[in-house]
């Protein structure tokens, strides 16, 4: 199972999609949504080109009768866009307005929507969870050149929703107490230990019987998925339930601690040679220890400057050194000519 279709077998469950939406939604309107009416959209009710889009989610959901006395029959689709990469797609926005036209396209194909009604409202939500932060436009106006005043309202104008995962602090998502923010939470998770108080809080969050499917999809989505991509060397025992799944990393967590270290310092050592230090620390490091970014460093002057080149004293220099001056000491690698050159300031 891939990263794609471990998340989307996540948010084929209303608990899923509703606490995204309550958790990371931070607008007025979401009061006015009745939770309880959240329904999947069938795969044969979308078209060939939509169903092409395989891990890609679509929900609606009804809106709450008001004082303004709204209809049962009004609906707000929410599009839900897995983007599983490593790098950002800066045209993002474009695929966004094409698949909204094409959801359009299938509700007036079905004859649910009548000449004389208005279409219904679309949210398109963009969750990603790659390492570099996103940077592209959420609106396709920002991506279309400026056009003399007159042709301006031609402009096509439409925001897409963007959850970076990446882009969370643990405290922001801690005090959030939902199951998408767990889900969060585990990604950006630094060591094993960190991995059972997420699970812990998953296995108090969803203890009724009519949980047992999404508990069951959790420990699907840890095991095969989520563990299997952070430590690709170590075989996996299948287990049927999260509480196993948590009492299987107890019984192991100093030898994945260990495992997770050094895996960390070897993906580094990859990113790092060949994008630089920087992205190798994030990616392969994952804010790890200072000790193992300091071995990181020396391992990088070795390559650039040979062996013999570091002395006592720049070793001393390096283990008494601070996370970001390791850091820029790794960018000057790549373009300093002596090893002194490097601890420059």
């Amino acid at each position: 199972m891939n990263h794609d279709h471990g998340y989307k077998l996540l948010f084929s469950h209303p608990e899923m999609v509703a606490d995204l939406l309550r958790g990371f939604v931070r607008e007025d309107w979401i009061k006015h949504l009745d939770f309880s009416t959240l329904e999947k959209i069938n795969g044969s009710y979308v078209s060939d080109d939509l169903r092409e889009r395989h891990d890609d989610v679509i929900w609606r959901i009804r809106w709450r009768k008001d004082q303004a006395g709204e209809t049962e029959s009004d609906w707000l689709y929410i599009y839900l866009l897995l983007e599983f990469q490593s790098t950002v797609d800066w045209f993002m926005a474009v695929r966004i307005m094409t698949y909204v036209g094409l959801l359009y396209q299938d509700l007036i194909r079905s004859e649910s929507i009548g000449t004389d009604k208005r279409l219904p409202p679309i949210l398109p939500v963009v969750l990603y969870n790659g390492e570099p932060r996103w940077q592209a436009p959420v609106n396709i106006a920002n991506l279309i050149m400026p056009v003399p005043g007159g042709l301006e309202r031609y402009r096509p104008q439409l925001h897409y929703l963007l959850l970076d995962e990446g882009n969370y602090s643990e405290h922001e998502l801690t005090s959030l107490h939902n199951l998408a923010a767990a889900l969060f939470r585990l990604e950006n998770s630094h060591t094993p230990e960190d991995v059972q108080e997420v699970l812990q809080a998953l296995i108090t969050w969803l203890q009724s019987p009519e949980q047992s499917n999404l508990r069951r999809a959790f420990s699907i989505w840890i095991q095969r998925v989520y563990l299997r991509n952070r430590m690709p060397g170590i075989k996996f025992d299948e287990v049927q339930d999260l509480q196993e799944v948590h009492s299987m990393l107890s019984e192991r967590v100093k030898e994945w601690t260990k495992d997770w270290k050094q895996q960390g310092i070897a993906e580094g050592l990859q990113e790092g040679l060949q994008k630089g230090l920087q992205e190798g620390l994030q990616e392969g490091l994952k804010k790890g220890r200072l000790e193992g970014e300091a071995e990181f460093l020396q391992y990088l002057l070795e390559q650039r400057f040979g062996s013999g080149a570091i002395s006592e004293a720049v070793r001393k220099r390096i283990e008494a050194a601070d996370t970001h001056t390791l850091q820029r000491w790794g960018k000057q690698i790549l373009t300093a000519q002596t090893i002194e050159e490097v601890f420059e300031a």
